[in-house]
């Protein structure tokens, strides 16, 4: 399955054009590296949590926006692979252009490498994206629960779901996905997004979701979903590999 790396940034709201000019430069390089597809999604909905959040996963200032980004490779060896390329050419001075020259705290930005383990659905180019991180204790049976939810979620109009479970995912200084959701020994990030085809129609399903009776959640459930981080983001950035 797809390896993907992902990303949450908190870039100041003013500095928008620069963010997707900036990405757009970088990741044209990762998609002729080899890299299947590029998003960078800024944020349009993004609630206010009582534990945890996108605003406080990267200490988002009130003129920030918090933007969810992610880069499909074909597998953990060629995204290693390019990695070491771009380190190489950072250090020699052979990349065009400073990718540390960034409009946003790169300080403050989290990121990890994850493994697909749900692909369902596929990719509609100016559709509308729910991201989401969570904490989850056991792989295969948080993998069954989402896979078997699938057939509900596209029943209500979703494109495409992908869940991807925590394979590189750093400590860092200041931010980083076990902080931003409070992850507790045990526990493994999940990173993952949904697509609609409008904020309209994920707006309609959740509130169709709520007064369905005939939703059945397990009794033990394979995550903490109080700790869970979710919001809506429009796609500003979408760059596909050959």
């Amino acid at each position: 399955m797809t390896y993907v790396d992902g990303f949450v940034i908190a870039v100041p709201t003013a500095n928008k054009q620069q963010f997707i000019a900036h990405a757009e430069k970088f990741d044209a390089m990762l998609i002729e590296a080899g890299a299947l597809r590029i998003v960078e999604a800024w944020g349009a909905d993004l609630p206010r949590g009582k534990q945890t959040d996108f605003h406080g996963a990267v200490a988002a200032k009130d003129d920030e926006t918090v933007c969810f980004s992610w880069v499909e490779w074909p597998d953990r060896t060629t995204r290693d692979a390019v990695h070491s390329r771009m380190e190489q050419m950072m250090q020699d001075g052979s990349m065009d252009g400073d990718p540390h020259d960034m409009p946003f705290d790169g300080a403050r930005m989290i990121f990890g490498g994850f493994e697909a383990i749900v692909e369902e659905g596929a990719w509609t180019s100016g559709a509308y994206v729910q991201g989401f991180v969570l904490p989850a204790t056991d792989r295969e049976a948080y993998r069954k629960l989402a896979a078997d939810a699938w057939k509900m979620f596209a029943g209500y109009g979703a494109l495409q779901v992908v869940e991807c479970w925590q394979d590189d995912v750093p400590h860092g200084k200041q931010t980083d996905f076990h902080r931003a959701v409070k992850a507790e020994d045990g526990e493994s990030i999940v990173f993952s997004w949904m697509l609609w085809p409008s904020r309209e129609v994920c707006d309609a399903a959740a509130e169709k979701m709520q007064s369905d009776d005939s939703m059945q959640m397990p009794d033990v459930m394979p995550f903490n979903p109080q700790r869970m981080i979710f919001g809506g983001f429009v796609p500003v950035v979408d760059l596909k590999g050959e």
